[in-house]
């Protein structure tokens, strides 16, 4: 089925014939495969860009199996053009988001597109304006991207830093994308940050009086996470986030069935060293989770765990010796922001992972993301660590109608 047609400018027959753009739906298991083997054929053409594993980028877009699709609707398109397939585009409305408040930055009426990529301007427009279509035709009034397809996924396309290559769940993208999002009549919504760090120093007398503050306090216990009751501790982590990123732009709570899928994909990663849970006279109030930069050990499998890739994987996992370290959430419960023991507990568990990312594992660098621009917390630690941004993604927004 041929969802919708697009001509840019007059053309005559025969060359309307070979100009015209298709855009297909993808409707079955069989369009998944092809809609993630084009995305993957547009970013081998990128510099830096690293591979992930093919099984698992399908099975984020099977509603059989990411819970996502549990409180969405998602429609994914390709289009063809003389039938070669030249881009592809997702729409989709997360129920989770339209329940949250319009001053977070989502709320009733937005939709929602992502996996955004295409083989020229006219092909970008024509995807871009399917997406919008189909979100118009389901009642939506505003279009936010690209978000692929959570906002705790890969949010926003990459704007800035495109030198170097993106560590794990963070999106790699040609610069020429952002020209032809914002030519369509999109601007910007929401812009994130990632920092490099070297961990191969301490972070200065301020810092280094804080944490040992800290250490002195009877009250407070800094843990590792203790992977022989996982279940728990992935409980208690996106409890402790659930509350302090609840006021935060773009924030959507995570479903118990996503703490669960998310607790079964990470547990591999995981190294208890690297992961901490505060506690206040034994209660739960902070966490910092690190994980190894997979990408590390995919860049040299080139993405394929067979027929060989498994057995590099599975060493690279057990020691994943000199590898980047990322910090993809930290989080202290929303009842200390503002306070000066927030601000001390985060100081203590990023130099508790730092101590360990260089002992253990023989790290020299790490990155935090991605913060919220306006993130004024996580932006002034990031600054006081002496942290640097070195990528920007954007969030576009567009009013449908």
């Amino acid at each position: 089925m041929i969802y919708h047609k697009y001509e840019d400018g007059p053309v005559t027959d025969v060359a309307r014939r070979k100009a015209e753009i298709e855009i297909e739906p993808v409707t079955d298991k069989r369009g998944r495969a092809a809609f993630v083997d084009l995305g993957r054929a547009f970013s081998d053409r990128l510099e830096h860009f690293v591979p992930q594993i093919r099984s698992e980028q399908i099975e984020l877009i099977d509603p059989a199996k990411n819970p996502f699709f549990g409180h969405a609707r998602v429609q994914l398109f390709i289009a063809t053009r003389a039938g070669v397939p030249v881009g592809r585009i997702s729409a989709h409305i997360d129920e989770l988001a339209l329940a949250m408040p319009a001053s977070q930055g989502f709320g009733p009426g937005t939709g929602f597109f992502g996996y955004f990529d295409a083989e020229d301007a006219t092909v970008a427009r024509a995807l871009l304006s399917a997406a919008e279509a189909w979100l118009a035709g389901e009642g939506m009034m505003r279009m936010l991207g690209p978000i692929s397809l959570s906002i705790w996924e890969e949010p926003g396309l990459l704007v800035r830093g495109q030198g170097h290559k993106p560590m794990m769940m963070m999106g790699h993208h040609p610069a020429h994308y952002a020209g032809w999002i914002e030519a369509a009549g999109f601007v910007r919504a929401k812009t994130l940050y990632t920092y490099d760090l070297d961990i191969t120093h301490g972070f200065g007398p301020l810092v280094e009086r804080l944490v040992q503050a800290g250490q002195r306090n009877s009250r407070i216990r800094l843990r590792r996470v203790d992977k022989s009751r996982w279940d728990e501790e992935v409980a208690i982590i996106l409890a402790i986030l659930n509350d302090a990123w609840s006021d935060n732009w773009g924030f959507v709570p995570f479903t118990p069935a996503e703490v669960a899928y998310a607790g079964k994909k990470l547990r591999a990663i995981i190294h208890e060293e690297l992961n901490v849970i505060v506690e206040i006279d034994g209660r739960p109030v902070a966490f910092m989770l690190t994980w190894p930069d997979v990408n590390d050990a995919l860049a040299k499998i080139r993405g394929k765990l067979f027929p060989f890739g498994w057995v590099h994987m599975l060493r690279w996992l057990r020691h994943p010796r000199g590898a980047g370290m990322r910090v993809p959430l930290m989080g202290v419960l929303k009842e200390l922001h503002g306070t000066r023991m927030a601000g001390q507990l985060a100081f203590m568990m990023i130099e508790a992972i730092r101590v360990e990312a260089i002992g253990k594992f023989e790290s020299t660098r790490g990155e935090l993301g991605w913060v919220l621009e306006d993130n004024q917390g996580m932006v002034a630690i990031a600054d006081t660590i002496k942290s640097k941004v070195n990528r920007e993604y954007v969030i576009y927004e567009k009013a449908l109608g």
